[in-house]
């Protein structure tokens, strides 16, 4: 006797459901993509008990004849591929196929549907997989779905369910999610009867932006826009002032179809190196584009994920987009007073032996010229320190602090990478070299850096077991204690691992670097270091963070110092 049996299609759909249908959001995402896929306007959204009860979703788009409406809950049918190739340029929302049948595999399921054509409307009835009935109805043109009594014939998966409270959370997330990026239809989402949301179709894609991720964010949100021969893509992302603890304020949207795409997520956080702090997330609304034959939609049955077919080329040029957008952002916009500007580079006591490195940069002043003339820190007006550890500045409308420590560490870090492209890293001999003693994983690491680190200007040699000997040193660190240094380097390259690539690795380390070779905090300042610093922050690429993501200056308006002392209302 055979072994083998072909599975009977309802249990196949069942089966089919399970992959489709996690919860009762899924269910939800699949109608609602159903219905824009039918060019819909208006859809709403109707659930009861948290969707456990009853889901219902109805729209206005083209609806279906009675032969389409009963073809639709056959497994594989579709009205979006015909042939092969289309398969591989899918341009709608929809496709794979098993939504419906699966959906009415394990709810009571009913459809309601007519198309312009017709004169009446397709009513069909099916509960568990099987068709109870199919009647003639008048209907308007469009198409209403109703889903009752989620997984009633598969309670293992019921119990698998969690609280309505829980569930219709998932749900107002799943509708709002979709209706970010579908701004100019309307979708209005019910639960027990009750209104929870309306989003109204809005001719300026901005309004739908603000309406989900709140309109708190309306002058933190940074517009975007890029363009090549492989992607295009506009949308928002947040100012270096707004972060999250969590990625769900990042939307990604893919030819409409909104995804959780981990390569994606990485170009949008490269873009953001160096500003924002490890743990911190933006938010952000990207909307992209790709030729449809350049995107697998198929690679999961929920089609949260895609493969790209230029992933790399859309990497690059999302990273690229993001980082040019917050570094014209980022650029200080207080008003410039004619002062005289000194050029010299800050590093630390005596300051002339890094001027003349500055110097020997090849062409640096004509680099920065235009970023010299927009930025302006050395155009402040130096008040003094507070606490030792803060710049406090002026212009004629704000008051701006400074934070020594930060904006040191970006100087040093820039001034520092620009040599070592050079290979130009000023070199301190150690008349004694360091012996220094560490960890065994610590000292594996070390060993793998050891030619990298040289070409920053740490040299050094294993000298048996875990035991280093340190024989040269950055200048900038010629005055530091050097153990906690290489440790902390080697520690770091644990965490973050050499796949990075050689570049991130070499630029972990001058952070390091630069971080050990700057002013400290509770650290009092000449007024010639404090002129030299601002001065040398207007040379920076990226004078408003330093390498870690921190923010080297905040600022407040005379307005709103006013508006504090109740000068102003």
């Amino acid at each position: 006797m055979s072994q083998i049996k072909i599975l009977p299609e309802i249990l196949s759909n069942k089966i089919a459901a399970g992959e489709v249908v996690e919860r009762p959001c899924s269910v939800v995402k699949e109608l609602v993509e159903n219905s824009l896929d039918a060019g819909s306007t208006r859809i709403i959204i109707e659930i009861a008990n948290g969707g456990l009860s009853l889901m219902r979703v109805s729209d206005n788009g083209i609806g279906m004849n009675h032969d389409d409406a009963l073809l639709s809950l056959e497994r594989y049918a579709t009205s979006k591929i015909y042939k092969d190739r289309d398969l591989f340029s899918i341009n709608t929302l929809g496709f794979r196929g098993e939504a419906l049948p699966s959906i009415a595999s394990v709810s009571k399921f009913s459809l309601i549907t007519k198309d312009e054509i017709s004169e009446v409307g397709t009513e069909v009835f099916v509960e568990g997989g099987t068709i109870k009935k199919v009647a003639e109805i008048g209907a308007p043109m469009g198409t209403m779905i109703t889903a009752r009594h989620l997984f009633f014939n598969t309670p293992a998966r019921r119990k698998f369910l969690k609280t309505v409270k829980t569930e219709i959370g998932h749900i107002v997330e799943t509708v709002a999610n979709i209706a970010l990026g579908w701004p100019d239809v309307q979708f209005k989402l019910y639960h027990n009867g009750k209104t929870v949301k309306n989003w109204y179709s809005s001719p300026d894609p901005f309004n739908r932006v603000l309406d989900v991720v709140g309109n708190d964010m309306r002058n933190d949100l940074l517009r975007i826009k890029f363009e090549d021969k492989f992607v295009s893509g506009e949308g928002w992302i947040s100012s270096r002032r707004i972060s999250r603890k969590t990625s769900r304020g990042i939307y990604i949207y893919i030819n409409g179809r909104v995804v959780r795409d981990r390569g994606i997520q990485h170009a949008l956080f490269e873009g953001y190196a160096g500003r924002l702090i490890k743990g911190q997330f933006p938010v952000a609304v990207l909307f992209i584009k790709v030729p449809y034959d350049q995107v697998d939609v198929n690679v999961h049955p929920s089609k949260h994920e895609v493969r790209l077919a230029q992933q790399k080329q859309v990497h690059k040029a999302l990273i690229e987009a993001v980082s040019e957008t917050l570094s014209i952002a980022d650029r200080p916009k207080w008003s410039a007073e004619n002062f005289s500007r000194q050029k010299s580079f800050f590093v630390s006591e005596p300051v002339a032996r890094y001027s003349k490195a500055i110097k020997d940069i090849p062409d640096f002043s004509a680099t920065q010229k235009s970023l010299w003339e927009e930025k302006r820190f050395s155009d402040l007006r130096v008040v003094g320190q507070f606490h030792n550890t803060y710049i406090l500045c002026e212009s004629d409308e704000e008051l701006v602090l400074i934070d020594q420590h930060a904006a040191h560490e970006r100087v040093l870090f820039e001034h520092l990478k620009k040599l070592s492209m050079n290979s130009k890293i000023e070199v301190q001999k150690l008349l004694m070299p360091e012996a220094i003693d560490i960890g065994h994983r610590e000292a594996h690491m070390l060993e793998t850096l050891i030619p990298d680190l040289k070409k920053l200007g740490l040299e050094i040699e294993p000298f048996g077991g875990t035991t280093f000997v340190v024989k040269s040193v950055p200048a900038i660190l010629a005055d530091r204690e050097i153990k906690p240094i290489i440790l902390e380097i080697a520690e770091k390259m644990l965490e973050s691992g050499l796949t990075q690539g050689l570049e991130k690795t070499i630029d972990q380390c001058l952070m390091l670097i630069a971080c050990h070779g700057a002013i400290r905090a509770n650290q009092r300042l000449l007024d010639k270091q404090i002129t030299a610093l601002l001065a040398q922050l207007d040379e920076c690429e990226n004078p408003s963070h330093c390498p870690h993501g921190r923010p080297t200056w905040i600022s407040r308006t005379l307005e709103s110092i006013e508006k504090s002392f109740k000068r102003i209302v």
